[in-house]
């Protein structure tokens, strides 16, 4: 009997045991291919499934098994975990919902209730890129700055803590992730002024345990440590203080568990311009660095910089993945990044040392990066103090948060990547306005802003088709080069899954989810999403089954910021989850209505232009530039007369501040709250005029059009 019981409690240990998510569970990924712990599926982030039985051959079978509607018409980024049969993920707002992972009964699901008005907060839209999970418990970043514990069986709150001064305007949308026992998590808000760091916070009680400050802070305060005074000796002036000086890690981790050394990336400064931040010069570190430190204490190993004085917005917290290479007849441990600059970054992870970097997409702000040095050789196309000058890449990157995926079978790194430029400059009249007002140094009340303003929607559109495109690029890491790519119409396209059956997934801006070769490249498959996609797939299996889930909802800083040809905003945010002989149908997509007749217009040529720079300021982020979004969120061009009506009470008064619309009362006064209704007005006599076209004169316009971005194109005069 005692053997028995003996028995039963080994038993019972072990169901716990396999029920909890620990260090060892999660380095032991390959030996449970069926799941999914942890971001990137392993510690190495190198998002390959080890699942084969969706292949080449068979992938004509795949379908919908089943799909979950998440309540949003926002941008979904996350990437699911699949833990012992149930799919933790999150939505817009970040909610947070766990699904039983054969059918997608909700089992539970979690809204950390975020005050709506902090979405203003937002750069990038109220987005979140998933959980983590430790033990028995799910953990979540929220928009308005807390890290919060949930029971992984019931979604209760275990604790609920506070990450940031909520007298700046931070946020989180990057996904936690966990390690010996510590909760890491950074934040955003650099576009907006804040000062960024990297936290340790203990899994079981929400103490913070170390804290990790990526640039310094005000010079008469004493520094936190030594490799913040080191950091100071490379920043100068008194405005990145005021500002915050940015470098927010929003986004990439990974860890080596036998070196027990974690790699995070760090963002952009605030402000973005160099020459305003820091006018005496200096590297500003950490801004655009990849930075290795110790998970236990949030100690400093070593950092390389990608971009030394960004001054383009060229963060370095693109996905990180860690492999072993062979370099030149040497096994080499490496982390690879492929950051928004453009250059293709192989380095030693133990080290830190360079092995080599090469452009992975057209870059004209660098001719090359030194090898004895490790820096970037500047062109002249990099200063634009003095004079506007057209740069590749644009503020958007290269590659932006969207992960790539590395298959250790081909030996290559799949890149969703985007080719794009934009003019930059110097606002030589800066001055920090706080909150949630952008240019950050640049493209304030210029000729270029004028121009651009201007621009008919339809001729805008034209123009994007030819400067802003997406690629899916194969790399070989070993010999820095593309080995075969795909074009997309639309250059805001989701983040890569690859298989050891020799697939890669991508959902598309244009709404579509597709299979190819990993070879060679060949589109093998692929099916209707209704929406555009800006997440990654994963890949999990349930009882002899694999299974492909997939994040459907559009939006994200792309689709805020412009209209990008060919996307799909069709709202119905879900997740969408695939497997061989799946016959489930999505219902169609929501249709935009027609646009209304707008009101009269009367405002003069100087308020128009006022309200022009006043809405580049305060509007642009959410409403698009020159009103030509996605329309994620409202598309100004289409308020009904009501809302033009109470615009004061929208813009100042803040009646809408409970679906997000935060008041504007301390950042503009009345008049400049006219002041950009008279410009909205124009705005939307311009989309008006575009659409009442009609017949040959249509057909003339629009030829003109592909003309005009023709030539802007080809001379880079945009």
């Amino acid at each position: 009997m005692p053997y028995l019981i003996l028995l039963f409690a080994l038993l019972a240990e072990s169901t716990i045991t396999h029920a909890s998510v620990s260090g060892e569970r999660i380095i032991e990924a390959d030996n449970e291919p069926g799941s999914w712990l942890t971001h990137g599926r392993n510690y190495a982030e190198d998002r390959m499934s080890p699942l084969t039985q969706i292949n080449k051959d068979n992938i004509k079978d795949l379908g919908l098994a089943w799909y979950f509607d998440t309540g949003t018409t926002r941008g979904l980024e996350a990437s699911p975990l699949v833990i012992d049969g149930v799919i933790y993920t999150t939505g817009s707002w970040s909610k947070v919902f766990a699904n039983d992972a054969r059918t997608g009964e909700e089992l539970w699901s979690y809204d950390p209730e975020v005050p709506r008005a902090w979405g203003v907060n937002a750069c990038c839209d109220v987005v979140n890129r998933g959980v983590a999970a430790w033990e028995n418990s799910i953990f979540v970043g929220t928009i308005d700055g807390r890290l919060v514990s949930l029971n992984k069986e019931t979604g209760a709150v275990e604790w609920d803590v506070l990450t940031i001064d909520k007298e700046r305007p931070y946020t989180i949308t990057g996904a936690p992730r966990v390690v010996n026992g510590k909760v890491l998590i950074g934040n955003g808000g650099a576009e907006y002024g804040v000062r960024g760091y990297l936290s340790g916070y203990d899994a079981r009680t929400g103490d913070l345990s170390w804290r990790f400050f990526t640039v310094p802070g005000h010079p008469a305060d004493e520094h936190e440590s030594d490799v913040m005074r080191m950091a100071a000796e490379t920043w100068t002036g008194n405005v990145y203080h005021q500002v915050g000086g940015g470098g927010t890690a929003w986004d990439s981790m990974a860890y080596d568990h036998e070196a027990n050394i974690l790699y995070f990336g760090v963002g952009n400064g605030s402000p973005w311009n160099r020459h305003i931040r820091s006018p005496g010069g200096g590297d500003n570190l950490f801004l655009s660095s990849i930075v290795a430190i110790n998970p236990d204490n949030g100690e400093y190993i070593w950092h390389y910089q990608t971009t030394p004085a960004d001054t383009w917005d060229y963060t370095a917290t693109q996905h990180i993945i860690l492999a072993d290479l062979e370099i030149k007849g040497e096994m080499r441990k490496v982390l690879m990044q492929a950051p928004k600059n453009g250059f293709f970054y192989v380095i030693d992870r133990i080290t830190g040392e360079l092995l080599s970097a090469e452009n992975y997409v057209p870059v004209t702000w660098a001719s090359h990066i030194d090898m004895k040095t490790g820096r970037p050789v500047e062109t002249e196309n990099a200063d634009h103090l003095a004079e506007t000058k057209t740069t590749s890449p644009a503020q958007f990157g290269g590659h932006n948060w969207h992960p790539m995926a590395y298959n250790a079978g081909t030996g290559l790194v799949y890149i969703p990547a985007m080719l794009n430029q934009a003019p930059y400059n110097t606002d030589t009249n800066f001055e920090y306005l706080g909150g949630s007002n952008w240019h950050m140094g640049q493209m304030a009340d210029t000729p270029e802003m004028d121009i651009i303003t201007s621009i008919p929607p339809g001729l805008m559109t034209a123009i994007f088709k030819r400067i802003a495109r997406g690629k899916l690029i194969a790399w070989d890491p070993v010999q820095q080069k593309e080995v075969w790519s795909v074009m997309h119409e639309t250059m805001w396209n989701g983040g890569v899954l690859t298989t050891a059956s020799g697939l890669v997934f991508q959902g598309t801006g244009d709404g579509r989810f597709i299979a190819y070769d990993a070879e060679t490249g060949k589109h093998l498959w692929e099916s209707p999403t209704v929406t555009g996609i800006l997440a990654p797939p994963i890949s999990y299996s349930l009882d002899g089954d694999q299974y492909i889930a997939l994040m459907a909802g559009w939006g994200g800083a792309g689709p805020l910021a412009m209209k990008l040809p060919g996307s799909k905003s069709a709202g119905n945010g879900r997740l969408l989850v695939y497997k061989l002989g799946g016959e489930e149908t999505l219902p169609p997509g929501r249709e935009r209505p027609p646009m209304p007749v707008p009101p009269a217009q009367t405002g003069t040529e100087a308020s128009i232009a006022e309200g022009s720079v006043l809405y580049h300021q305060h509007c642009v982020y959410c409403h698009g530039a020159a009103l030509n979004s996605d329309a994620i969120i409202a598309d100004l061009r289409y308020m009904s007369e009501g809302s033009h009506q109470a615009f004061q009470q929208i813009v100042r008064g803040g009646i809408l501040s409970g679906i997000g619309m935060a008041s504007f009362a301390e950042r503009v006064t009345e008049e400049e709250a006219d002041a950009i209704h008279d410009y909205v007005i124009y705005a939307s006599h311009q989309k008006w005029d575009e659409d009442q076209a009609t017949g040959w004169w249509k057909d003339l316009r629009d030829w003109s059009y592909e003309v005009i971005a023709d030539v802007v194109s080809r001379f880079g005069l945009m």
